[in-house]
């Protein structure tokens, strides 16, 4: 599984898919955050906070994330290649992990860089430091959780399909309802009570939660689970060849 592992993350910087998507995740959300003027640019606002980049952040990465994964399973596929893993002395749990976690941690290098805006904010702010630290904190932990589901959703598409640009489409798809469309349902119950349980199995409610600072073992289980579900997904359809 280590092997493949590397093998899967060296793939990405060894064309150029890892490196854009570094690129465009820092260059999108600097011009965002920086250059354009509005309500999302740090310096019009006249307040030190990084509110701006978590709020982007996630419509980024869920065009970002399945640009990651589309390849993982259905370039294999394609390629033929994917019949060499079958027969390596690993299972289908593991062959998912390598590749789910190769896709993961380019996510979590593209968010690194992010830290300077997190340093520039503590500079720019009266006085220096001047920052709500936990708030910050918790907002990262929630982003890199949020795309962790986007990854695993990805991952989950690319198996289901040869084509890259389905893979892609199905992985956005399912990703914005995740995020954004338990929301709109739970508008549409017209029911504070039902409105709220819907709302809950959604992305956004818990990544909202937390990234108010406060690390609630609600959203972790729910950010965990739904990674396991995708990640449970994808080794069933790997095992449905032998059905």
């Amino acid at each position: 599984m280590i092997e493949l592992f590397k093998k899967e993350v060296s793939s990405f910087f060894s064309s150029l898919t890892g490196y854009i998507v570094v690129v465009l995740f820092l260059l999108t959300t600097g011009l965002f955050l920086w250059v354009f003027p509005g309500n999302l640019n740090i310096l019009d606002n006249g307040y030190a906070h990084l509110t701006p980049l978590f709020a982007i952040a996630p419509w980024i990465f869920l065009f970002l994330a399945p640009a990651v994964t589309m390849k993982l399973f259905s370039e294999e596929k394609k390629s033929g290649t994917i019949h060499l893993l079958f027969i390596k002395p690993i299972s289908d749990l593991e062959i998912v992990l390598a590749k789910y976690f190769a896709a993961l941690v380019i996510v979590l290098i593209s968010l690194l860089p992010t830290l300077i805006y997190y340093y520039s904010v503590c500079k720019l702010s009266t006085p220096v430091g001047n920052v709500d630290h936990g708030a910050t904190i918790g907002s990262y932990i929630g982003l890199f959780f949020l795309a962790s589901i986007y990854i695993a959703i990805g991952t989950f598409a690319s198996s289901l399909t040869k084509n890259q640009i389905v893979s892609f489409l199905i992985a956005l798809s399912i990703s914005f309802f995740f995020y954004i469309g338990f929301d709109s349902l739970g508008i549409l119950t017209g029911s504070y009570e039902m409105g709220y349980f819907i709302r809950q199995l959604g992305i956004n409610e818990h990544y909202r939660s937390i990234s108010r600072g406060v690390i609630d073992s609600r959203d972790l289980i729910y950010f965990l689970s739904m990674d396991i579900l995708f990640i449970l997904f994808t080794r069933t359809k790997l095992q449905s060849r032998k059905w």
